[in-house]
Order: structure tokens, then C-alpha cells, then sequence
């Protein structure tokens, strides 16, 4: 095989002089998981690899000891168990530390860098991670172009035989190729005749995605992978918008007055109903003093922000119907697990949102998901491709929900797979809680990638290896593994040749592709979006309502007013026919008065007179009868008639 120094860091091949060696048709190839290698125990399986880079130094001991005193500590029992003649005590030990007796994910062939003389893989020696710690998590570091990809795909491989559903991110949009089987040519036959590799080609079912259903940027349209602004929630849409503190603070306001309302923010357009209505409608206003103000300014820039994403293409991926997770842990007939695949070769216009839905996925997973403690193999695994992207520029709040996230989500059986360029990329938090990591070479150019290749080299366990040198002459598709083992101690470090993938190294073709996107069983489920009535429904029915009630009560007062306006005109006519009818009883009660003091007087009047008549007949009268009697008094007296 080509010797590892002969390796340019492009990944380039080339010869022991210096020129270009032909190019075969696959990249340089890295790992390849046997479809049964990973229900058998590491020591039976045939790993892959290559030549490392000669030494052109004398190997130091970072650890203070050098490989004579290494192999002279090294326990006499375990140096009588070498197989091969001359085997170092190094190498009898990282035999016995990785002769695991539980199911393991190969991953590549023990590369001796203690022998002396060039490093070479000690053909047969399987390097690997038992399948029922990957809940512990794992790291894959490496400088662009040391074969991470190709890593993650013999991982991804492995875990799919074993029967372990897993979801990885495709940002280069090469790793369609695990549903093409691979094929032999001159560089593979060497890598597997150097290390002993048991390798044929293998397909693994796959499920392509896209976010929201858009392009992936490299022509493949998968089944659309949306979830709702609520289940996203504050936290992870702060991140999304690049909010501050102070703002992500408000929109975890709106966000409580929404739940609080019923109103339900399926897509981008409800969480802008909502933020407009409570802070520019006289009715949000006075809604929003109950659960604290937020100020105009604020609510200004997530407006802005979230025009900004839509404008970005984000708004694709907040709707319905939403993922429903359990779509992503299926296992195909033959008992493989299905290899699930976001597609996003177009990354760099959507970083922030692509590493933010991947941490939405693992908070879906540890809301969904059992308690199974620690199983026999995973219950799943999640690839986390471009790390960086995640926690760079990440709050607080941010971060230690990552870090509780990654912490907890083990219990419920999901490993969880972090690759970057170098684990300085990961917080220390996250960091501590990965119990494997394949580092594949980093780069020591300048004072930075100095101080990095320090920090990581101080992580590795104590060992006789110098990581320091091991890790900056790395050749492409070599890596130093680092895990633990069934009882959870540090297995011996152990430089590797990556194991060749099965699967094509690279982009399948376009018929492959199409096959598997025609053949999806869940597609159908989620290719057309849906725009269920929602908080944007909701609120403009009630601003119409509200507008209808307050032209309502304007009308009301309006009619109002003129009622009263009638009511006091009708009630001022009728006190004034009232006064004029009180004046006209009044005048006609004087009227009758003056008629019936007339009236008394006529009769007076009238009394008098008849008075003075009959006075008058009285005296007359009287007149009369005197005479009369005075006449017949006389008469009787002289008995005579007395004449007149």
C-alpha cells in the first residue's frame, strides 16, 4: 500500500519519490463496518488499514516513559498472550484492552508507532468500541481532509448492522453513497491486505431528509423534515435569531402568554402575529403589563430576526406536520438498522439553524423516549456533523441545556456522536461527558493549532504513545481511539488504520438516490406541509373581533349621544308643554276664579236685590197688614168700618 508519508494532507496519494499516483475512483478510503462484525467481539474481526508515516524523529514519552520502560512495566502475562513474534508489550497490551467480550463497533487495525522503524498495522488486531457504552457518547476530531467523513460512515455503517437505527447529517452531501454497495479497486485491495480486513461492498437502507422539504443544495429533495414554533420553543429559537439575553428573555414572555392563551405557533408567521399583536394593539398592550413589559426596541429586532429567517428560508421548516421522531428509529426487514440522513450540503446559509434543529431532534428524543439505563446497544445513534456550529456564539442559557441534554439523553439509550476539527471546538462540559473519541490528525501550523494539539493530547489517558508527534504525522484514514471499556476504564490509547467502508465513499448515484427516495415509506406522510388553524388565524380573528367590537361601541356611544341628545330635547319639549299646560290651567283656573268671583257677585248681587225685594215685599207687606189691622182693630173697637 502507499505508505502514509507519501499521504499529502489533501488526502492525495502519491509515491515514495513524490509523484502523483493514479487515482482510483473512490476517495481514500477509511472504514468499513461488517455487516456481522459488530455482534462479534473485537479480537474476531479482520480490520483495515494502512501504513502510517514513518518517524523522522526519535518517539518521546509526553507521559515520561519511554517505549523500553513501557514495555518493561508492561505485566508478564499479558506479553505471554502476543501473538506474533516480537510483538511489543504496548501492542499485547492494547490487544488485551480491546478484546472486549460484549458486541463491538470496529473501528479500525492497531497502527504500532513503538517498534521502531516506520509505523506499521499490526494486521488482525481490532480496534474498537463496545456497542453498549456508545450511550456514553463519542467525539471524531480531526483537520479538514484526515477522513472524518469517512469515519462517521464506517461508524454508521456498523451500528446499522448491529441493528441500531442512527441519524447523521449529510453537510457535503457524500454520504448517499451508504445505499450503494461499494466496489473493490488496487487502493482498497491494499489497505485490507495490510491489515487483514474482512471487506466486501454492502448497501445500508437509508432515509433522506431535507429541512422543510427544501433542495438540499445538491439536487436531492427528501422527505421533509418540519416541527412547530412551540415544540422548537424560546430557547432554541433565540439561538436560531441570534437574540441576546435581554431578548430571548421577551420572546420566553411571548412564548408564556401564547401557551397561556391556547394559541398554538405552528410556523413563523403565528410567532409574528403574536409579537405585532402584544406589542402594538391597545388590547396586547394592556395583556402584556400582566406578564411583564418588553419594549418597543426589543420587539423590534424579533421582528427583524424573524424576517431574516424567513427571508432565508427558515420558515420552510417551522409548519405541519411535524416529525414525530419515532419516524427516525426504524428498523428494516432484515433487522438492519435505518441509516437516516439530513441532507444540507448548503450549510453555510444555514448553519446556526441546521446545528439548532439537531439539538431540537435530541430534545425530542429525551422527551420521547423510555428510561432503559444502560442496554446491550443503543437504543439509537445521533451523528452531530460541524460541531462548532452549535456553540459558537452560544448563550448561556444555550449551553447548559446542551450540556444537561447530553448528560441525560444516555439514560434513554441515545449515543450521541460529536465531529469537529478538534475538541477544542466542544466546551468542557460537553467534552467530559464523551467516553470515546477517534482523533484524527490535527495540525500544529500555528501558535493556535499549537496551543489546540496541547489541550487535546492533555485528554488522552496517560500512555507510552507520543501523541504529540502521533497525532501531527497522522496520514489520511488514521486516527488514535481512545475508550472505555465494559467496566468503564480507559482502554489503552491506540493508534489506528480506519477500517474501509462497505458502502461507496461518496455521492450514490442518481438512480440509487431516486430509488430511495420513491421507496420511503414515511415520505408520503410528510411531503405536503399543512396550515392548520393556528395563533395567526386565531389573532386576526380577534383583532377583527375587537376591531368589530370597539366600531361597535363607537356606534353604541355615538347612538348614545344622540339618543340623549333626542331624550333631553323630548324631555325639554315636554317640560315646556308641560309649563305651558301648567300656564294654561293656570290661566284657565284664574279665568274660572275671576268667573266665579263674577259669578258670586252677580249672585250676590242678585241676593241683594231679591233681598231688597223681598225687603221691600216685606215691607209692603208688612205696610199692609198694619193698616189692614190697625183698621179692623178699629172697627172692632168702634164697631164701625173706618174709611179710607
Amino acid at each position: 500500500s502507499t505508505p502514509a508519508s507519501a499521504v499529502e494532507q489533501t488526502g492525495e496519494p502519491r509515491t515514495t519519490d513524490g509523484e502523483p499516483a493514479a487515482q482510483t475512483a473512490d476517495a481514500v478510503p477509511l472504514a468499513e463496518p461488517v455487516a456481522e462484525a459488530a455482534a462479534q467481539p473485537a479480537t474476531d474481526q479482520a480490520p483495515a488499514g494502512e501504513t502510517a508515516p514513518a518517524a523522522e524523529q526519535a518517539q518521546g514519552q509526553p507521559q515520561g516513559q519511554s517505549p523500553a520502560q513501557a514495555e518493561a512495566a508492561a505485566p508478564a502475562d499479558q506479553a505471554s498472550g502476543n501473538e506474533g513474534a516480537g510483538e511489543s508489550a504496548y501492542t499485547a497490551q492494547v490487544r488485551s484492552g480491546y478484546g472486549f467480550s460484549s458486541p463491538t463497533l470496529p473501528v479500525g487495525t492497531y497502527l504500532d508507532t513503538l517498534s521502531g522503524g516506520d509505523p506499521a498495522a499490526v494486521k488482525g488486531l481490532s480496534v474498537g468500541i463496545p456497542l453498549g457504552l456508545l450511550n456514553r457518547h463519542a467525539l471524531v476530531a480531526g483537520a479538514t481532509g484526515t477522513g472524518k467523513t469517512r469515519t462517521l460512515q464506517l461508524l454508521a455503517e456498523g451500528l446499522s448492522s448491529a441493528g441500531v437505527p442512527v441519524f447523521l447529517a449529510d453537510v457535503k452531501g457524500d454520504l448517499t453513497g451508504l445505499a450503494e454497495a461499494g466496489a473493490s479497486n488496487d487502493k482498497i485491495a491494499s489497505r485490507i491486505a495490510s491489515t487483514g480486513q474482512d471487506w466486501k461492498g454492502q448497501s445500508f437502507p437509508m432515509e433522506l431528509f431535507n429541512l422543510g422539504g427544501s433542495d438540499s443544495g445538491a439536487g436531492i429533495s427528501g422527505t421533509p423534515i418540519r416541527t412547530t414554533v412551540t415544540e422548537f420553543g424560546p430557547i432554541l429559537l433565540s439561538r436560531v435569531l441570534g437574540l441576546n439575553d435581554t431578548q430571548a428573555s421577551a420572546l420566553q414572555l411571548v412564548f408564556h402568554w401564547a401557551d397561556g392563551q391556547g394559541l398554538a405557533l405552528l410556523d413563523l408567521k403565528d410567532l409574528r402575529a403574536v409579537v405585532d399583536y402584544l406589542t402594538n394593539t391597545d388590547a396586547g398592550k394592556e395583556e402584556l403589563k400582566t406578564i411583564g413589559g418588553v419594549s418597543a426596541a426589543t420587539a423590534g429586532v424579533i421582528l427583524r430576526e424573524i424576517a431574516a429567517l424567513e427571508a432565508a428560508g427558515g420558515e420552510a421548516f417551522f409548519g405541519e406536520p411535524a416529525l414525530d421522531v419515532r419516524d427516525l428509529m426504524r428498523v428494516s426487514p432484515d433487522g438492519r438498522g435505518v441509516i437516516s440522513a439530513l441532507e444540507l450540503a448548503d450549510i453555510q446559509s444555514q448553519g446556526t439553524l441546521f446545528s439548532t434543529f439537531l439539538m431540537w431532534l435530541l430534545a425530542e428524543l429525551f422527551e420521547t423516549l423510555p428510561e432503559v439505563g444502560d442496554p446491550d446497544k443503543p437504543t439509537m445513534v445521533f451523528f452531530f456533523d460541524e460541531a462548532h456550529l452549535l456553540f459558537s456564539g452560544a448563550s448561556k442559557a444555550f449551553l447548559e441545556a446542551v450540556v444537561r441534554t447530553v448528560r441525560l439523553i444516555r439514560s434513554k439509550g441515545v449515543g450521541i456522536v460529536f465531529i469537529t476539527q478538534s475538541p477544542t471546538d466542544v466546551p468542557d462540559e460537553v467534552l467530559a461527558q464523551l467516553g470515546s473519541r477517534v482523533q484524527h490528525a490535527l495540525r500544529a501550523h500555528t501558535p493556535a493549532d499549537a496551543a489546540n494539539l496541547k489541550k487535546a493530547v492533555s485528554t488522552f489517558p496517560v500512555s507510552p504513545v507520543d501523541l504529540n508527534r502521533v497525532l501531527t504525522s497522522l496520514g489520511t484514514g488514521q486516527a488514535v481511539v481512545s475508550v472505555l471499556d465494559e467496566k468503564g476504564r480507559p482502554a489503552p490509547v491506540a493508534p489506528v488504520v480506519v477500517n474501509v467502508p462497505a458502502a461507496v465513499m461518496g455521492p450514490a448515484q442518481d438512480g440509487t438516490v431516486n430509488q430511495v427516495l420513491a421507496s420511503s415509506p414515511i415520505k408520503p406522510k410528510y411531503a405536503t406541509g399543512v396550515d392548520n388553524e393556528s395563533a395567526y388565524e386565531l389573532l386576526a380573528q380577534r383583532v377583527q373581533a375587537d376591531a368589530e367590537a370597539a366600531e361597535a361601541a363607537r356606534a353604541a356611544e355615538q347612538a348614545a349621544k344622540e339618543q340623549a341628545k333626542a331624550d333631553a330635547a323630548a324631555q325639554k319639549a315636554l317640560e315646556k308643554e308641560a309649563a305651558r299646560q301648567a300656564a294654561q290651567r293656570q290661566k284657565e283656573a284664574e279665568r274660572l276664579e275671576r268667573e266665579a268671583v263674577k259669578e258670586a257677585q252677580r249672585r250676590q248681587r242678585e241676593a241683594e236685590k231679591a233681598a231688597e225685594r223681598r225687603q221691600r215685599e216685606v215691607e209692603k207687606t208688612i205696610g199692609s197688614v198694619g193698616r189692614q189691622i190697625t183698621r179692623e182693630i178699629t172697627r172692632s173697637i168702634f164697631g164701625t168700618l173706618r174709611r179710607r
